[in-house]
Formats: structure tokens, C-alpha cells, sequence
């Protein structure tokens, strides 16, 4: 105890007074310095041939060294004396350490080695032939390349090795790169600071329950599961959930991303994937969380390097030796997560590696609120906040979506000096998300605004008369991002769709072209977007959902993404498909002409009241258009009693769901609303279709 006790003082003392090795450097290299000048500076002044005999004619010269290149002349004792007093302005390290007074260089040639010669045995003087010895300048040209390679190797294996003590830094290459967390420290989130995530939660809950109280698991012969694979969209908070791991597990937490394993060394990899479960296992139990697996587990033969030796793929060797091996990794759990799990590996995705695979998706209406209320609490609102309406607004968006959202709505409030959020600051934080920034300065000639609003009015009025579409909540023409106007729905939810929803669809998206006809007899490129997205939906009721007659009950979607060069289908198929898709455009195009050439009055008092206003809403499309004629769809019935709501009223009940990604039940479309912006005249609002 004493003894520590006196180290202490002594140890801090040393760290405090400790030499640093820089400044030995920098010494003993001001002093080669200091010798180099020294040196070049002490031969004297530089004279001519026929100077220098006229010194030796009169006797002044004392010595001569010659080595073999030039000769150094030191003049006699007295002579030397007078010289240095005449020359006032000498310096005196020159005066000090001169070894002669001048020097003159010897042409080659026997010649003038004889004239050397003839006048030292002529005059009196001392004549000595001294070799130059260089070696003492050759050793330090040496030294001093060997140390800037040095210098500079060392450099890079810092950085390389990613800092760290020092002398160290090469061996750190192939150490793991991993963040540890003890027991929750330093990780501030936990399970209750996630929102509309209930199953993967659950199910990670359990993974930390069995960590915390083996036991109770143990007593009745279950095991704790090796790995638990969290895929999903971009944005759902499949990291968030990892962090709330963290902060809830009382077990070390090692936290990486996929891209810290590769290196441009050959076994780098290997070497942090080895190091990284040798850590994880002296801290046993302990959970490893991989962020952005697919970096390295990609499925082995299917990258770009065709077969070459690949890094990537050794570092993934490694990997599914260390999860499920010839050795035991017990107490070791892997938690990782990726948007891409259909190019992962197959022998890392099977049981005894990643025995689970949680699906984090896009939240629904129900989890929606439950985030905006996560989110809405360090903001300052006030009671004009509409959390339902908000998550009924925002359909397809994910976590990091609605956060986005609730952050633009504050920073809209405090551009307009409020002292709360108001609701229509988060309507604003919605338009900017989905449309972009206005442009109300962006210069657009008359005739164009003029059948820009056309073409809106056509998207709301056949939107508006067909029984399927989406109820519209408001029609703008202002520019915003890439589009010059959008019309904004309230959509669905729905997890299937019908043939007849698919077509009011695409009869609504096709509203604003038809217009253009109807009022002028003319068409622009301003249909783009709209014509993008009413061709992928049709196609895919075609192909994917086997929703043409013709066609029949088939599906030329392959979900394993392995028909990338092929085409599954003949030739003769393939005219057939085009015939059939083309008849389903041209029909719900006819369709949306009709429904405006007789309604024409009601389509020109709608382009014009956007003419005047630029922006209406759903009670000024009531008064020109009058009630919608098809009754408000049936309210969505929640899965969970738990968390049934109330009825939603009828004039905000309309949804729209997309034939998006093909699956077997449709996915949410992720921008519903977004304004269709493809090309400059491009004016409609309509779901964006993500097939």
C-alpha cells in the first residue's frame, strides 16, 4: 500500500516531466546543421592562379593542402595578422575556425600538378598532398535518408493503425475497430424512447430478458438465440433499436459498422473479425452489433471482382467461422442490421448463425402517432396540433421521416418568430419533406401558368368523381422543387388491392394530360411523371399481380433478384403484354376524357379559381364541385384491440394505396403525396408508384 501510495506522486511527476524524443531530434539536428555551415565557411576566400603565385612569389604563403580538386593556401603568422585587422567586418566563427585564408580550384591535368610542384621546390613554402575523406558526409547523407523513411513509415502505419500509443500503431492494423458500451454506459436510449416498433421490440426485450435472468429460459432447456438479423427499409430505426440494446442490456456491448472490417492490406479483415470475438469472448456474456452487414456479407460470387481473390470474401470466411464454427462461441450474441438482406449470404443467414430475422417496416397509421408523440415532446406546441390528421398526412414516411418533419415544423415556427408550433407549421414541414422549397420567384409565362392549371384541375376533378381515388385535401400551382403544381391527397392503407382501385388510379393520374386535350386540343411534356407512373402500375398488374385476363393467373416477378439479364417470358408473351398494358393506359385514359368533357363547366370554374387563388382547399373544391358522389371509405380496423382509435370522420377517411413493390401483400407507398415533378410542367401530386 505505501508502495503505491508513494508511486503515485512520482508517476504523475514523470508523466508531467517527461522528455520528449522531438526535441532530442530537433537538437542533434541543429547541430549537424550548425557543422554544415561551419564547415562550408572556413576555407577563406576564393582567389585566381595568378593571384596565388603572386603570393608565393612574395613569400606570404606559409602552407599548401592540396586533395587532389583544389588547393587551401594559409599565409604566413604575420601577414595573416595585418590581413585580419584590415578586414573589420569579419565575422568571428569565420575569424575562429578558418583553417586557411584562401582556396582556388586546380584545373586537370599534369600541367598544372607540375607548376604545383615546380613552385614548392622554388619557394619556400610547405607543400602536402591530403585524399578528401568524405565519409563523415557520406554517413550523415545516410542517417539522414534512413530516418525520413522511417519517419514517414511509421506515418502511415499511424494512421493506418488508427492512432494510439505510440511505437504501437503498426500492430493495431488488425485490431477491431468496435465502440465499446459497459453495461449501458454511455448509450442513452432505451426501449422506451422507441416508438411503433412493438414486435421487433419484443423480440429484442427477450434477447436482454435472457441476458439479465438466464434462468428462467435455461430451467425449461431453451437456449439463447446466436443472432438476430434486423432488415428493413431505410430510415424504420433498425440502428435506433440497437441502441436501445445498448442502453437496456447490462452486458458489454461491442458496436461496429460493415465497412470497418475491409482494408486495403491482404488479412486485415480476418485479423478484426478474429480480434473482435476474442474481445467479446473475455467479456462474455457480451452482444456485437454489425451496422450495415451487407459491406462484407455479400453473397460470395456475385461481386464485382469475377472471381478474383477478394478480401471482402475472406473477411466473410472468417465471419461465419467466429458465428457458428468447429469452436464454441458461447455467450457471444450477433446483432446486425441491413436494407439489403436478398444479397446477403445464404450460409450467413441460415439458423445457428442469425437464428432471427426481424422485419422492421415502414410504420402504419397507429405507430405513425406513436412516433410523432415520441418526437413532439421537447417541442413546444400548441393546442391547434392534430396528431392524428398529422400521421393520417404522412403515409409511407418512416421514423426518421416523421422526425425530420417535427424538427422542419420548429424550425418554421422560429423563421416566423412564434413562441410555440402552431399546426400549420408541421402542414408547412409536410409540403417542404414531400414537394421541396416554393418558388413562388420563378418566372412562368401565361399561357403556361394557364394550362398548368388546367392540368391540375384535371388531376382533382376525375380524382374526384371516381370511387376509388384518394380525397383531395388541397390543389396548389405554386412552383415547388422540380414541379410547377401538385395536387395533395389524404390516401389509404390498405394491404390489398383491387383491379377496380388499380384503374381509378391510373384514370386519376391521367386527368391532367386529358385536360389539355379537352381544353385545348393540345398535349405538353408537362404528363411525365404521371405517364411514369401510370406505365410501372400497369405493367405490374400485368406481370406481377396476374390481373389481366389474357395474360392469366401469373407472375413474372422474381423476389430472389436472379432474372437480371433474362427475361422470363417468350417473345410472343412480350407482345402480348405490351397490347395488354397498352389497352389498359388508352381505356383509363378515355375513361378520364369522358369524365371531363362532362363535367367541363366544373373543370373551368376549378382552373379558374386556381388561376386567381393559386391555392384551394378541400371546402373550395366542395363548393364548386359539390359533395363527392361515392360514399367515405370504411375507418382501417387496427390488428391490436390494444390499440384501436376512434372512428376517423368521413370527409378525411379516403386513402390510396399504390401497386408498389411487389409483395404479397402491397407495401405502403412511401410518398403518396409528393408532387410529380419529373419535368417542368409537371403538375400532379398523385402516389408515386415504387415498383
Amino acid at each position: 500500500m505505501e508502495d503505491n501510495k508513494q508511486n503515485t506522486p512520482s508517476d504523475k511527476d514523470g508523466k508531467k516531466q517527461s522528455l520528449n524524443f522531438y526535441w532530442v531530434y530537433g537538437i542533434i539536428g541543429f547541430v549537424l546543421l550548425g557543422m554544415l555551415v561551419l564547415n562550408s565557411g572556413q576555407d577563406g576566400r576564393q582567389i585566381q592562379w595568378a593571384e596565388f603565385t603572386e603570393y608565393i612569389e612574395k613569400g606570404e604563403v606559409k602552407r599548401v593542402v592540396f586533395d587532389g580538386r583544389r588547393a587551401t593556401i594559409l599565409l604566413k603568422d604575420g601577414i595573416r595578422e595585418d590581413m585580419n585587422s584590415n578586414e573589420s567586418d569579419q565575422s568571428l566563427l569565420n575569424t575562429v575556425y578558418r583553417s586557411s585564408d584562401f582556396w582556388l580550384n586546380i584545373p586537370v591535368g599534369d600541367a598544372y600538378l607540375a607548376d604545383l610542384k615546380d613552385l614548392s621546390e622554388a619557394h619556400d613554402y610547405e607543400y602536402v598532398y591530403e585524399p578528401v575523406n568524405e565519409w563523415g558526409q557520406q554517413m550523415l547523407m545516410y542517417v539522414l535518408f534512413f530516418a525520413v523513411m522511417i519517419g514517414v513509415w511509421v506515418l502511415i502505419m499511424r494512421r493506418l493503425g488508427g492512432g494510439g500509443a505510440a511505437g504501437g500503431q503498426i500492430f493495431n492494423i488488425g485490431k477491431s475497430k468496435a465502440q465499446l458500451f459497459e453495461k449501458g454506459q454511455g448509450a442513452d436510449v432505451n426501449f422506451e424512447d422507441v416508438a411503433g416498433l412493438d414486435g421487433a421490440k419484443e423480440e429484442l426485450e427477450e434477447i436482454v430478458e435472457f441476458l439479465k435472468a438466464p434462468e428462467k429460459y435455461t430451467n425449461l432447456g431453451a437456449k439463447i438465440p446466436k443472432g438476430a438479423l434486423l432488415v428493413g427499409p431505410p430510415g424504420t430505426g433498425k440502428t435506433l433499436l440497437a441502441k436501445a440494446v445498448a442502453g437496456e442490456a447490462q452486458v458489454p456491448f461491442f458496436s461496429l459498422s460493415g465497412s470497418d472490417f475491409v482494408e486495403m492490406f491482404v488479412g486485415v479483415g480476418a485479423s478484426r473479425v478474429r480480434d473482435l470475438f476474442k474481445q467479446a469472448k473475455e467479456k462474455s456474456p457480451a452482444i456485437i452489433f454489425i451496422d450495415e452487414i451487407d459491406a462484407i456479407g455479400r453473397a460470395r460470387g456475385k461481386n464485382a471482382s469475377m472471381g478474383s481473390n477478394d478480401e471482402r470474401e475472406n473477411t466473410l470466411n472468417q465471419l461465419l467461422t467466429e458465428m457458428d464454427g468447429f469452436g464454441t462461441n458461447s455467450g457471444v450474441i450477433i446483432l446486425a442490421a441491413t436494407n439489403r438482406a436478398d444479397i446477403l449470404d445464404k450460409a450467413l443467414m441460415r439458423a445457428g448463425r442469425f437464428d432471427r430475422q426481424i422485419y422492421v417496416d415502414m410504420p402504419d397509421l397507429t405507430e405513425r402517432k406513436a412516433i410523432f408523440e415520441v418526437h413532439l415532446r421537447p417541442i413546444k406546441i400548441d393546442e391547434s396540433i392534430d396528431v392524428d390528421f398529422l400521421s393520417r398526412q404522412t403515409p409511407g414516411f418512416s421514423g426518421a421521416d416523421i422526425a425530420n418533419v417535427c424538427n422542419e415544423a420548429a424550425l418554421f415556427a422560429a423563421r416566423k418568430g412564434r413562441s410555440e408550433v402552431t399546426h400549420q407549421d408541421f402542414l408547412d414541414a409536410v409540403d417542404r419533406i414531400i414537394g421541396g422549397l416554393e418558388k413562388r420567384s420563378k418566372i412562368i409565362s401565361a399561357s403556361e401558368k394557364n394550362t398548368i392549371a388546367y392540368h391540375e384541375a384535371g388531376h382533382a376533378l376525375v380524382s374526384w368523381l371516381v370511387e376509388f381515388a384518394s380525397p383531395l385535401v388541397k390543389v396548389s400551382i405554386v412552383p415547388r422543387g422540380q414541379s410547377l403544381g401538385a395536387a395533395w391527397y389524404l390516401p389509404e392503407e390498405r394491404q390489398i388491392t383491387t383491379t377496380e382501385q388499380l384503374i381509378d388510379e391510373m384514370c386519376a393520374a391521367l386527368g391532367g394530360r386529358a385536360a389539355e386535350e379537352v381544353m385545348f386540343s393540345k398535349i405538353s411534356t408537362g404528363a411525365l411523371s404521371d405517364l411514369e407512373k401510370v406505365t410501372k402500375q400497369a405493367y405490374a398488374m400485368v406481370t406481377v399481380y396476374g390481373l389481366n385476363p389474357r395474360i392469366g393467373n401469373r407472375s413474372y416477378y422474381d423476389s430472389t433478384g436472379d432474372q437480371s439479364f433474362t427475361k422470363p417470358y417468350s417473345e410472343e408473351t412480350s407482345r402480348i403484354i405490351d397490347e395488354e398494358v397498352s389497352i389498359l393506359i388508352e381505356g383509363a385514359y378515355e375513361r378520364a376524357k369522358d369524365i371531363l368533357r362532362t363535367n367541363k363547366e366544373k373543370l373551368v370554374g376549378l382552373a379558374e379559381s386556381l388561376l386567381e387563388n393559386e391555392v384551394i382547399f378541400k371546402e373550395d373544391l366542395l363548393r364548386i364541385l359539390g359533395e363527392r358522389p361515392f360514399a367515405s371509405v370504411e375507418e382501417i380496423i387496427p390488428v391490436a384491440p390494444s390499440k384501436k382509435e376512434p372512428a376517423e370522420k368521413s370527409d378525411s377517411d379516403g386513402e390510396v394505396d399504390e401497386a408498389s413493390v411487389p409483395t404479397d401483400s402491397n407495401e405502403r407507398e412511401s410518398e403518396e403525396e409528393k408532387s410529380e415533378g419529373g419535368t417542368p410542367d409537371s403538375a400532379s401530386g398523385e402516389p408515386t408508384d415504387r415498383a
